[in-house]
C-alpha cells in the first residue's frame, strides 16, 4: 500500500493512495497516527486494505501533505554512492558514515522551505529513505528487512558553508525543513530497493541534476539499517537517509557551483514511490 499522512480542517488523517485518489482511512474509523499504522503490523494494514472498497476519495490535487511520520530521530548516511563520494573529493567509505538530522528539521511534501539569508550555498540532496517498521536494535543484515515498514522519497538539504566549516556535519543539515520527505510511504511488501533497481532522480526547476541507481548504494537498505541497529537504537516511524548519488551542486568545479536560491523548485522523484515537490524561499 501506498500512505500517506494529510491535513483536514486543521486535523491530521492517514490517507492510503489508489488509482489517483486518497482514501481517508482516518474518516473510516482508523487512527489519525501514521506511527499507529506503523506500528499495528500487518494485521491492522490487513484491516486496512479490507477495508478501502467502496471507501470515500478525495482528490490528490487538493491534499495538504504532513510529515510522513512523527520520528523519535532521523539517521542520514554520507557518501553511499561511489561516484558521489568522488565528485565531493571523497573515496568510498569502508563503513557507513552515519550523522543526523534532528525530528523537528522534518517537512511536508510540497510545503516552501526558507532558505537563510546569512548563510549560502545550498545545495540539493535526492535520497531514499527508509521508514523502520518495529523496534531494532543489533540487527542483523540478513533479518534487517523485517524491520523496514516502507519507503519514501527524502531531500537531504544542506547549507555547504556550514557544513564544512567543522569536521562535523550537524550544522548544515539542520536549519528548519532541511528534511522534505514523501509524500508517500510505500510498504515493503511491494517495494525492495536492494533488489528491485529503482531510479533517484532530482530536478531543479524542472532541468535533471541527478540521475542515480539504488544498485549503485554502496551499503544496501538491509546493511544500512543492520549498522545503523548496531549504535542506535530504532523505534517505528524512524527515518534513515540512505545518501544521495551524484550530481550534487557541491561536486561541481568551483566555477560551476549555481548555488540554490529563493523562488526555485526542486524535485525528487524515485521509482515506484513518487515525487517530493519542494519549494525554496
Amino acid at each position: 500500500m501506498k500512505f500517506c499522512t494529510f491535513l483536514s480542517n486543521d486535523r491530521k488523517h492517514v490517507g492510503v493512495k489508489t488509482d489517483g485518489v486518497i482514501v481517508d482511512i482516518t474518516a473510516l474509523g482508523f487512527t489519525s497516527e501514521m506511527n499507529d499504522v506503523i506500528s499495528g503490523g500487518s494485521a491492522l494494514l490487513k484491516r486496512i486494505a479490507d477495508a478501502l472498497a467502496g471507501a470515500p476519495m478525495i482528490d490528490e490535487t487538493k491534499i495538504k501533505f504532513g510529515n510522513i511520520t512523527t520520528p523519535a530521530k532521523i539517521v542520514c548516511e554520507g557518501l553511499n554512492y561511489n561516484d558521489h563520494a568522488l565528485e565531493t573529493g571523497g573515496t568510498a567509505p569502508e563503513f557507513p558514515i552515519f550523522f543526523s538530522k534532528f525530528n523537528d528539521v522534518l517537512h511536508p511534501a510540497g510545503e516552501p522551505v526558507a532558505l537563510p539569508a546569512w548563510l549560502n550555498n545550498y545545495d540539493y540532496e535526492a535520497e531514499l529513505v527508509i521508514v523502520v517498521g518495529k523496534h531494532a536494535f543489533n540487527v542483523s543484515e540478513d533479518d534487517a528487512f523485517e524491520h523496514i515498514f516502507g519507503f519514501a522519497c527524502g531531500n537531504d538539504l544542506s547549507a555547504r558553508e556550514a557544513q564544512f566549516r567543522t569536521p562535523q556535519w550537524i550544522s548544515g543539515k539542520n536549519l528548519p525543513g532541511f528534511a522534505p520527505a514523501g509524500p508517500f510511504i510505500v510498504t515493503s511488501d511491494e517495494l525492495d530497493p536492494d533488489r528491485d533497481a529503482l531510479a533517484v532522480r532530482c530536478y531543479r526547476n524542472g532541468e535533471q541534476v541527478q540521475n542515480g541507481n539504488t544498485s549503485e548504494m554502496i551499503f544496501s537498505c538491509r546493511r544500512t539499517l543492520s549498522e545503523a541497529s548496531r549504535f542506535f537504537s530504532l523505534a517505528p516511524g524512524d527515518l534513515i537517509f540512505t545518501g544521495t548519488p551524484a550530481g550534487v551542486i557541491q561536486g561541481k568545479p568551483l566555477e560551476k557551483r549555481d548555488w540554490l536560491k529563493p523562488g526555485e523548485t526542486v524535485k525528487v522523484e524515485i521509482e515506484g514511490i513518487g515525487e517530493l515537490i519542494t519549494p525554496l524561499v
